[in-house]
């Protein structure tokens, strides 16, 4: 019989005992689990509608998607075709079920131990015009008053103008009342017309005002060896520019075969090229003997890309730096995570294109794991930082710090494809396909370097049709190709907006964020450079 131990409690003991058992007791029932729920953001990862003219913008840190619809499309009753989330989330509303209208932000709730309120918005560009014989300038519609400003010459009678143009709505799908085309239009007094679309009605006001300026010099952009003229006059005529340094008398004519302007209308601008950097200029609109407004504007710098050699390497650790050890960064890697199951993808090279001494960069896709434990990672090098490893993906830091508005990026490059034979369930369709290399030049204007997160379930990647990108600019390339030189010239949204950031990628995997592509394949790249002239 196993002995058995006997606690002998004297009875201050057991009193005493009790009693802090009593207390507990007491206590327990006031005790709060103060433990928080873990915060985890539960992200909006795709989403796309019917008619969409474009694909979605996505931006976690903002929690706001925006959909961009054509004009053809009822922005008051949106179907959406795809709308997927973070996994194990539940949603209020499901946009998949009946259709929403996107005339005012839409707030979908995502709710996994918190609730994140994501704000969906439509953004709809819908052409709208009106044009008279004879006008001066554009004409000024104002959608969201209802309102149309033409400007015609003194010498116009307004009640009796000719109407050369008119639409005020989605093509093919609005009528007006009264019906204005065709016909001598009466703008002696505002001219008020009922205009329908999908069942809607609204009152446009049709105004006319007579200008005694025949000509105008209305908005001139300076960039570095470029500038951007515009200019306001009749719209029968041909209107032109003429331009000066400023510290010169002598007057240089623009053809007129070089101006752009539409047929039938008074807005007109040109681009002068082949300037000087740093340099004062006079711009004047010009119609026939009519001499516009003088603008005075400074052209601006043409800094040179840092690093644009990629000469310079150092190694941390296991890490291979594109940049001098006592130098200033520009460019990074995603060597930082290739490196903690492995060995660096991209390295210096000391394959340079014929007639270049130095070294190149060498970006190689590859398996990174052990024991098959791992997954793909697609060599790039970029202008930013990569900033922490996030499992076994990575978060990055895009953009340095650029204000000039270059023309195009110049530079080599050579490429070494290979089947696909890494696929993530969205591009599962290019397996076995030959990859492709993909280098593309951006300018935004984003508050800070734009944050990427390369983890599916918080993904955010670059977006080239995202509002904050001012121009935008790429080369795709699929094949064997040996040293050559390429150009990737930038086409600009604006040529007003000043940019914050520069944005240049160069990935010898195209979906490589999407850990898609060919093991083995290789882009080398060198001597970059920017060129600020057209």
């Amino acid at each position: 019989m196993r002995a058995m131990k006997n606690i002998m409690i004297g009875k201050s003991g057991g009193a005493a005992l009790l009693a802090a058992l009593a207390m507990m007791a007491g206590l327990g029932g006031c005790i709060k689990n103060d433990l928080p729920f873990p915060r985890i953001p539960q992200n909006i990862l795709s989403l796309a509608a019917e008619g969409e003219s474009r694909a979605a913008a996505i931006d976690a840190d903002k929690y706001m998607a925006t959909v961009y619809l054509e004009e053809t499309v009822d922005i008051r009753n949106v179907t959406f075709t795809e709308f997927t989330y973070t996994e194990g989330a539940t949603v209020d509303p499901d946009l998949l079920e009946g259709a929403y209208d996107l005339s005012a932000p839409l707030i979908v709730k995502l709710s996994r131990y918190q609730d994140y309120s994501w704000v969906v918005q439509a953004e709809q560009e819908i052409e709208r015009y009106l044009t008279v014989a004879g006008q001066i300038g554009e004409t000024v519609i104002d959608a969201v008053g209802h309102r149309v400003l033409v400007r015609v010459p003194d010498t116009a009678d307004l009640a009796h103008l000719e109407l050369t143009s008119i639409k005020l709505g989605p093509e093919g799908l609005t009528t007006m009342m009264p019906d204005l085309m065709p016909g001598p239009l009466d703008l002696s007094r505002p001219l008020m017309v009922d205009v329908t679309c999908f069942g809607r009605t609204d009152t446009w006001g049709i105004y006319a005002e007579k200008s005694a300026l025949l000509v105008s010099t209305s908005q001139v952009d300076a960039w570095s060896q470029v500038i951007w003229a515009y200019g306001q006059g009749p719209a029968d005529v041909q209107n032109t520019f003429r331009y000066r340094r400023a510290d010169s008398e002598e007057w240089i004519d623009l053809p007129a075969g070089e101006v752009t302007q539409p047929a039938g209308q008074g807005a007109f601008s040109v681009c002068i090229p082949h300037l000087e950097p740093l340099t004062e200029y006079v711009v004047q609109a010009v119609s026939g003997l009519n001499l516009g407004n003088e603008v005075k504007v400074t052209t601006g710098a043409t800094p040179v890309l840092p690093d644009g050699s990629f000469d310079d390497w150092w190694l941390d650790g296991k890490v291979w730096c594109p940049w001098a050890q006592d130098g200033v960064q520009f460019w990074d890697t995603g060597n930082t995570g290739a490196a903690t199951l492995g060995e660096s993808n991209v390295q210096s090279s000391d394959d340079t294109p014929p007639g270049i001494s130095g070294r190149s960069t060498k970006c190689e896709t590859r398996f990174v794991g052990i024991a098959g434990i791992g997954k793909l990672a697609a060599g790039s090098i970029y202008s930013g930082k990569f900033v922490k490893v996030d499992g076994t993906n990575g978060i990055l830091a895009f953009g340095r710090e650029w204000t000039e508005r270059p023309t195009r990026l110049r530079g080599y490059m050579k490429y070494h494809t290979a089947p696909i034979d890494y696929v993530s369930a969205e591009w599962s369709h290019l397996k076995e396909r030959p990859d492709s290399c993909h280098i593309y030049v951006a300018l935004t204007d984003w508050p800070e370097p734009y944050e990427i997160r390369t983890n599916p379930k918080t993904r955010q990647l670059f977006n080239p049709d995202s509002p904050e990108v001012i121009a935008y600019g790429e080369l795709v390339v699929g094949t064997e190709t040996p040293w050559q030189e390429f150009e990737i010239e930038l086409k600009y949204r604006s040529t007003s907006r000043v940019p914050r950031f520069i944005q240049i990628t160069s990935a010898a995997s195209k979906y490589g964020d999407y850990f898609t592509g060919g093991t083995g394949a290789c882009l080398w790249v060198d001597d970059y450079e920017l060129l600020y002239d057209y």
